[in-house]
């Protein structure tokens, strides 16, 4: 009783934390639960989620799925919800899933940002932007404002604090730390929406397009992979440099110490291309939240249905990286990722 009337408070604040909070509850025992943090909010705290499926054996690979690090993006948190979703309702049927998850684990991270979320903001609640917050310099002339600014918190786009990272973003490091970098291989997909007309999977570094990843003949080779599984998709698959330089971003800095502990950590953005939903209906351009979510509820169903074999491939990439792991043929990737990317 008083978990469903702390659900409907939920509901009333922020949906997609109501919808968590009954995924929770209706949950086998197989999904495992812990809360990172709790987020200041003016109407009380709110949790900061991590659940996980699967083999908790750290010498296996893992996943992590998360979304909602811009608050205004409710539509990631909402592709990771509805993954989710899918996996609870095929556990007490489907065997392949459960063969699959004895193989490696699957974290959901779905609302990294509940005060922003619950604000209507991009930032938290601090008005600082967690994809700028990261001790992450870019040294190479980073976008003006958009690629983070300590000018003011009034301001978009602020990094925070120089000599500390926010709850959010420090709950998430701390996490991913603790998770995956024990980990033979590992691999996280970050749900954001907002760029563009076409959906794009995103890789390091923001911070420079002169240096390319340590790990590029592997991203070569899992972008190669995915092209020969499902030739007809439509996204792109490419270095977030390519388009813009930033301080402060968390994959970058998170990719950068997973190198120094010596484990392979493949981070991708998936950046779903608002503008498709704006172009269909230019009146969402009159509300900040119509810039980043398709709004009407068709659209909404359409994304969350058109990532899902996206999200299988990778989840299957990750379990079954000794198959395409060492790379048999690593110069001639890097010489075809470099041609195509730099």
């Amino acid at each position: 009783m008083i978990f469903a009337e702390v659900r409907l408070q939920q509901q009333d604040i922020l949906p997609e934390l109501a919808q968590l909070g009954q995924l929770i509850a209706d949950a086998p025992a197989a999904l495992r639960v812990e809360v990172l943090a709790q987020v200041p909010h003016m109407s009380g705290k709110l949790p900061l989620y991590a659940l996980s499926l699967g083999n908790p054996d750290p010498t296996l690979p893992a996943m992590v799925l998360t979304g909602g690090v811009h608050g205004l993006e409710r539509i990631g948190t909402q592709v990771v919800l509805a993954y989710l979703q899918t996996l609870l309702q095929r556990l007490p049927w489907d065997i392949t899933l459960r063969h699959a998850l004895q193989q490696g684990c699957i974290y959901f991270l779905p609302l990294v940002n509940p005060a922003g979320m619950a604000n209507g903001w991009r930032a938290n609640g601090n008005s600082v932007d967690l994809m700028r917050n990261a001790p992450v310099e870019c040294h190479e002339g980073a976008a003006w404002l958009v690629g983070g600014q300590r000018i003011s918190r009034i301001l978009p786009w602020h990094r925070g604090r120089q000599d500390k990272m926010e709850l959010e973003s420090q709950a998430l490091v701390d996490f991913i730390k603790r998770e995956l970098f024990s980990r033979p291989f590992s691999l996280a997909l970050d749900c954001h929406s907002g760029f563009g007309r076409t959906d794009r999977i995103w890789f390091p570094y923001a911070k420079s397009r002169q240096q390319p990843i340590a790990h590029l003949a592997e991203m070569a080779r899992l972008r190669q992979l995915f092209l020969q599984t499902y030739p007809h998709q439509n996204y792109i698959f490419e270095p977030q440099s390519q388009h813009y330089l930033c301080h402060g971003d968390l994959w970058d800095y998170l990719y950068d110490l997973a190198v120094q502990h010596n484990t392979t950590l493949l981070p991708l953005t998936l950046e779903m291309g608002s503008w498709n939903w704006v172009r269909k209906n230019p009146f969402q351009l009159l509300s900040s939240l119509g810039m980043f979510h398709p709004v009407k509820p068709h659209r909404v169903k359409r994304v969350l249905r058109s990532h899902l074999i996206l999200i299988n491939f990778l989840i299957n990439a990750t379990l079954s990286y000794r198959n395409w792991l060492p790379l048999s043929q690593p110069e001639l990737l890097l010489q075809q990722a470099r041609a195509l990317w730099y």
